[in-house]
């Protein structure tokens, strides 16, 4: 007989998870894995990773799901392992093999191939992918065995370095280094790194070291996170003011704040901006993002006074649990 599951009492939480995805987990299984663990009612994480990658997945919580956007749209690193002269259904190790080629590669073909696939380049994302036609993600028609047509993508190769492993000779694998831009499939590079190479390959391995300005050695497992305790855990968010860390700070006075929150214009000493994020000045709190034109800084996405209110209960709550928990 089943133990009965036990039921989380949810409750408002906000902040960015910086979490280290493991293999084998899907990013959405990764994420309400997370969301249980801190027993957050909302969710939502900045771009996925195939369930064979690794690395850097940044996860929001409540309020801090209005930015997650900012960093779907942020420049990516991965470091990657292929295989050459294996092609598989799904461009890795999880696809079946369906062409297998002599390889024949030269130090001088590999430097070839990565000023070929430097800068601006064109892909046809893959079949396998969350990418959607007709409402219908492209992954479930490549289980039913469709082949459904789809329009190249513009894309950027900002660093690129393939360089082969110490084993090369036998193990036919080139180590693949870069840095790219939103909407980049990392398969889709390896599989046409291969076929520049005329033997074909696929993605033995594939780990997101950075997003935007988030790190690999700034995350946490989820077994550490399991290992905390609930203050610990809470303690491990980073503000929302994390996800607009490039944006030039703009700071409200206490009338200006009640004001810019009930959508009245203020106007200051601000130039012209694409982006700014908006702070009150007391208390210390994060408000919006919003571009400035005219000297008016005006609301791009806007947090309403009772997120405002949960945050800073939330950051006091934190603060105190710390503290006491730090020995003197």
């Amino acid at each position: 007989m089943n133990a009965p599951r036990t039921r989380v009492q949810r409750r408002p939480v906000h902040g960015v998870l910086l979490l280290d995805k493991p293999i084998g987990l899907s990013s959405n299984q990764a994420l309400q894995k997370a969301k249980w663990l801190l027993r957050a009612d909302k969710a939502g994480h900045t771009g996925t990773l195939d369930p064979l990658a690794t690395g850097v997945l940044p996860l929001c919580f409540g309020a801090a799901t209005k930015f997650s956007q900012l960093h779907l749209d942020a420049d990516k690193r991965y470091v990657a392992l292929a295989r050459l002269g294996v092609r598989t259904s799904t461009g890795d190790a999880e696809g079946e093999v369906t062409r297998e080629c002599a390889v024949d590669v030269s130090a001088a073909d590999l430097a070839r191939v990565q000023a070929q696939f430097t800068g601006p380049i064109r892909q046809v994302p893959p079949m396998h992918s969350a990418l959607k036609k007709d409402g219908k993600a492209l992954y479930e028609y490549a289980r039913q065995g469709i082949e459904v047509e789809r329009a190249p993508r513009d894309v950027v190769v900002h660093e690129l370095s393939v360089t082969p492993q110490p084993d090369f000779a036998t193990s036919h694998l080139v180590r693949i280094e870069t840095a790219v831009s939103k909407g980049t499939y990392i398969r889709t590079l390896g599989e046409d790194i291969g076929a520049a190479l005329g033997c074909g390959a696929h993605l033995t391995s594939l780990r997101r070291t950075r997003t935007g300005g988030f790190g690999a050695d700034d995350c946490i497992t989820l077994e550490a996170l399991e290992a905390m305790d609930e203050a610990e855990r809470l303690a491990r968010l980073l503000p929302l003011e994390a996800l607009v860390a490039d944006h030039a700070p703009v700071t409200l006075g206490p009338d200006d704040a009640g004001r810019f929150l009930s959508g009245l214009r203020r106007r200051g000493p601000w130039p012209d901006a694409p982006a700014v994020a908006v702070f009150g000045q007391q208390p210390q709190a994060f408000l919006a993002t919003a571009h400035v034109k005219a000297g008016a800084p005006i609301p791009t996405r806007l947090l309403s006074p009772a997120d405002i209110q949960q945050i800073l209960l939330q950051y006091q709550a934190t603060e105190v649990a710390t503290s006491t928990s730090t020995p003197s």
